[in-house]
């Protein structure tokens, strides 16, 4: 009986409720740039990571506690916890301090250029070879950050370069975090785990640096606040929680073909909430980036005799 429904928790392919679902996740991933946006009003950058992840790392503690994983067994992850926990923090400062400058549409494409980030260094650090298919994919999606540079028009003011800049340097951190999981013991450990050690070491790291942002407290608002709970509740504990539950369930090549909706409804979000400008550059930037992707990611095709 546990047999038969075990193998009934575990799907060959993607159905219509993992479709659903990664519509709904990849929705709030677009939608929370939007949030970090309007808590930048009521709250200097550097607290909002702060507090997002402190808020978070309590929820998903708890979820731990409730479920019954364990978190404090030695099994050699400490430090490259630690190491994914101080880059995945510094991604998040990069982030909610370049949309000071920047828009959210130019900031989630430039910032989803990770994975490209992620294919250079596998090659260097991890040994996966680099293929002529990547190398397409790699010169595509820089075609596209070329793109975003050169649209003066869909710029938020004169210092948009300087959150732009911010923007690609959040991607190539979150590329190091990835790259660190995958080198070290993390990638045997479990996902709430590695999640936990992002949340506590980047809310522990970015304490010294809030005043550097100015007053933590700015313009506190209803609103405000309520982005910051959205993005730390919702996002962070219950998104990711669920985005773990369906990579148990659901082949994650599957799953990950939803990875480039994200920046596309971060565009769209950032326009119809903030009235932000959007031109056919910033679109052509969205099809690069996105065609660079999907053949980054597409499987080889194995030749048949």
């Amino acid at each position: 009986m546990s047999t038969a429904s075990h193998s009934l928790d575990r799907r060959d392919a993607i159905d219509t409720a993992a479709v659903v679902f990664m519509l709904a996740l990849t929705f709030s991933w677009g939608l929370n740039g939007v949030a970090a946006k309007l808590t930048n009003t009521g709250y200097n950058p550097i607290f909002l990571n702060v507090a997002r992840s402190a808020i978070a790392c309590v929820l998903v503690f708890l979820w731990c506690r409730f479920r019954g994983i364990r978190l404090f067994e030695k099994d050699g992850t400490l430090w490259g916890g630690i190491l994914a926990g101080l880059l995945f923090g510094a991604e998040f400062c990069l982030v909610f301090v370049a949309l000071e400058y920047t828009t959210v549409a130019r900031n989630s494409l430039l910032v989803n250029t990770m994975p490209f980030w992620v294919l250079v260094g596998a090659h260097f650090w991890l040994g996966e070879r680099m293929t002529l298919q990547k190398l397409l994919g790699l010169a595509l999606a820089f075609c596209g950050v070329v793109v975003i540079f050169s649209d003066r028009l869909g710029a938020a003011g004169p210092s948009t370069m300087t959150g732009d800049l911010l923007s690609l340097a959040a991607g190539l951190f979150w590329a190091l975090t990835t790259l660190v999981i995958k080198r070290s013991k993390l990638q045997t450990a479990g996902a709430e785990k590695v999640l936990l050690y992002q949340l506590v070491v980047s809310a522990l790291m970015a304490i010294p640096l809030v005043p550097l942002a100015g007053p933590a407290l700015r313009d506190v608002t209803p609103l405000a606040t309520g982005a910051l709970l959205f993005q730390a509740v919702y996002v962070v504990a219950i998104t990711y929680i669920v985005w773990f539950w369906l990579m148990r369930r659901y082949p994650a090549a599957g799953l990950s073909s939803f990875t480039f909706l994200s920046p596309a409804f971060s565009v769209i979000c950032g326009w119809l909430i903030l009235g932000e400008p959007l031109t056919w550059k910033i679109f052509l930037a969205l099809g690069l980036i996105g065609a660079g992707l999907s053949i980054v990611n597409r499987p080889r095709r194995l030749k048949t005799t």
